[in-house]
């Protein structure tokens, strides 16, 4: 059986550019929220017998001249404490303090890490970040282009690198939008470990547009004669249980990564979960549809 992508095409095509319209309004409205990674600071998580509440634990804080904290509650027992950049002798002062408070009894106070960045570290991950985002996606075009040098007719070979950095945008800026959500109302940062999980994403989206237009240049070298709306469908057809494949091979492990994954892996694997589901979707939805869309706007115009 044949399913026909093409024909309902501009249903998924409107489908996607509403998720990727409501994905760019939480990023206009709420932008991601940075971890130390990006902005500076200190991170702690300190793992107690009996957690005490957050208010309390500002307290300890407050009487250090520590004011901008934020305090997240992780696991049954451990609290992850974000603070301002700390020396080695605040770190300390931090300790004794939290320890004098809270160590009572049988009540153990034990710090499980302790992570701190400076403003100058923080300022060249972010533009690094940055640019390897924007090479990645330069490099994408451009082997694309390459690739796909020898089907120049009837859509052009570097319009292949730019339908799938179009798809790609759609991946990326979802697992961003859902992000921006879980920031604004969860208090969920991105670091570095988030840029990777983005161009794992990249990479992960291009390499499944690249088996479905693949396939797509071999039906137009084989049977150049038909329609191009029908060689496209015919690829996707082709293709559409390999990727359903080797999406949910590559799927299972990170969902035991996200269930039993320890929390520092936890938003990682969220990341990788959502945007290679994406990819999945945007290889056969939207890099394909587009062709023909192209393709119909070039005969339009000609």
């Amino acid at each position: 059986m044949t399913i026909p992508f093409i024909k309902y095409s501009k249903f998924l095509l409107v489908f996607s550019a509403l998720v990727t319209i409501t994905c760019v309004a939480f990023l206009a409205m709420w932008g991601l929220k940075p971890g130390i990674d990006f902005t500076s600071g200190s991170l702690m998580e300190v793992t107690f017998n009996t957690r005490p509440e957050n208010e309390e634990l500002k307290q300890v804080f407050d009487t250090i001249g520590l004011k901008n904290t934020f305090f997240q509650k992780t696991g049954d027992k451990a609290v992850i404490i974000r603070t301002d950049f700390l020396s080695e002798e605040e770190h300390q002062s931090v300790l004794a303090g939290l320890s004098k408070k809270f160590a009572v009894g049988d009540n153990i106070v034990h710090e499980d890490r302790f992570e701190t960045i400076g403003p100058a570290i923080s300022k060249q991950l972010k533009s690094r970040s940055l640019w390897a985002i924007i090479m990645v996606n330069l490099g994408i075009i451009g082997y694309v282009a390459y690739a796909f040098r020898k089907v120049s007719r009837p859509v052009a070979s570097w319009k292949y690198g730019a339908l799938a950095i179009v798809a790609l945008f759609h991946d990326v800026l979802l697992v961003m939008g859902v992000f921006s959500f879980l920031g604004r109302f969860y208090g969920i940062e991105v670091d570095t470990a988030f840029v990777v999980a983005i161009l794992t994403v990249l990479g992960y989206s291009v390499n499944d547009t690249i088996v479905v237009y693949d396939r797509i240049r071999e039906n137009l070298l084989r049977h150049s004669a038909d329609s191009f709306a029908e060689v496209v469908n015919i690829g996707l057809n082709q293709t559409l249980m390999r990727s359903i494949n080797t999406t949910f091979k590559t799927m299972l492990p990170l969902f035991a990564l996200f269930f039993l994954g320890g929390f520092s892996i936890h938003y990682f694997a969220l990341a990788l979960l959502i945007g290679i589901a994406s990819g999945a979707y945007s290889s056969v939805f939207i890099a394909s549809p587009l062709l023909v869309v192209v393709y119909k706007w070039q005969e339009r115009r000609a």
